[in-house]
């Protein structure tokens, strides 16, 4: 078996640690290089101490040519506005890449007027939307953009009714937990502000709005900033996103045509899991730990509510990534994926 070198520039966070628990366990993977300048020469367990025993690396601080000339493909896994001083290098060294980042989610004037930042990038739309539900063109990319964790789940649970064109109006309610906002406690994420309380932010502005604006609206061209809204929230849980999107329909619907349009629009699709009527809602326990995402849904006269959970760390990042990883390098979509979800 011909194994991949792999590399994780950025891997001090939560998602780069996650990268490295998941590709630990991918039977044709193999992380040669994470990068972190602020920890370069220190053993990568003394950051993550729950792989101990499990990778020898510790933290470097190569330029994106050294990374290039030992590695297939490279994660990206830093703040915005840093991958694209990085990206187009590891490109140019023959690597494939999946940035985690936003820069290239969007085309360069949208990330400018969302993120506030120059796009020093050219690259306008030379990247693929990482999201391999609606995008298979990801097998055989250079350059993946992995989509945001909230856009996941948003877009996941209005994709199959955006398709067909009935959604008048869709309105995303999230709630997600601690560790999307990182590992450097905030505000939003200190224990004392969020233990027993749940916290609204950025309710009519988030950034990530933009993401499920542009993939609705390629499903359905009536969708845009004037009938979709999404409003997040943060829970006092450490894993996962919880979505209840109300769909609001152009015209009445019947509930057993509604679900067998969503069982026929993921019929095909391993990651999503869409349940039978009379099974019950989706919950974050449901898919913790995993890369799944579980739909469920309830028909009223002319709306549907779709709840749909995925872990945020997994699905709504590492996960997601490795998974186009798999279709970048011409490997079974699942390969080094189908883990169980950790309930309780």
């Amino acid at each position: 078996m011909t194994m991949l070198d792999i590399g994780i520039v950025g891997g001090s966070g939560y998602t780069g640690c996650e990268l490295m628990r998941l590709l630990l366990q991918h039977p044709e993977a193999r992380v040669r290089i994470v990068t972190s300048r602020r920890l370069a020469g220190t053993p990568v367990t003394d950051t993550h101490k729950h792989l101990a025993g499990l990778i020898d690396l510790s933290f470097e601080n190569p330029s994106p040519s050294e990374i290039a000339d030992v590695c297939d493909l490279v994660f990206t896994a830093v703040p915005h506005s840093a991958a694209m001083d990085i990206v187009p290098a590891l490109l140019e060294g023959g690597v494939r890449v999946v940035d985690l980042s936003a820069d290239y989610r969007l085309p360069v004037q949208v990330f400018e007027a969302t993120y506030g930042r120059a796009h020093t990038d050219p690259r306008d739309g030379g990247a693929v939307f990482g999201l391999p539900e609606l995008h298979p063109e990801s097998a055989g990319a250079s350059l993946v953009a992995n989509p945001g964790c909230y856009p996941t789940g948003a877009i996941l649970s209005a994709a199959p009714l955006a398709k067909a064109g009935m959604i008048k109006y869709a309105i995303f309610d999230s709630k997600s937990g601690i560790s999307g906002a990182g590992v450097d406690p905030s505000e939003m994420s200190h224990y004392p502000n969020l233990a027993e309380n749940v916290r609204a932010y950025n309710v009519t502005t988030h950034r990530h709005l933009p993401e499920i604006v542009q993939e609705l609206g390629l499903l359905e061209d009536a969708l845009n900033h004037t009938n979709v809204f999404f409003t997040p929230h943060v829970v006092p849980v450490i894993r996962g996103i919880l979505t209840t999107a109300h769909l609001i329909l152009r015209e009445g619907c019947e509930p057993n045509a509604i679900l067998n349009l969503y069982k026929e629009f993921y019929g095909d699709k391993p990651f999503v899991r869409v349940r039978e009527a009379g099974d019950g809602l989706p919950n974050l326990a449901d898919v913790r730990g995993s890369n799944f995402c579980d739909i469920g849904l309830v028909c009223g006269e002319n709306r549907v509510v779709v709840v749909s959970a995925i872990d945020n760390l997994v699905k709504g990042a590492a996960g997601q990534a490795i998974q186009n990883m798999n279709l970048m390098l011409g490997l079974p979509e699942t390969r080094g994926l189908l883990i169980p979800p950790m309930s309780p």
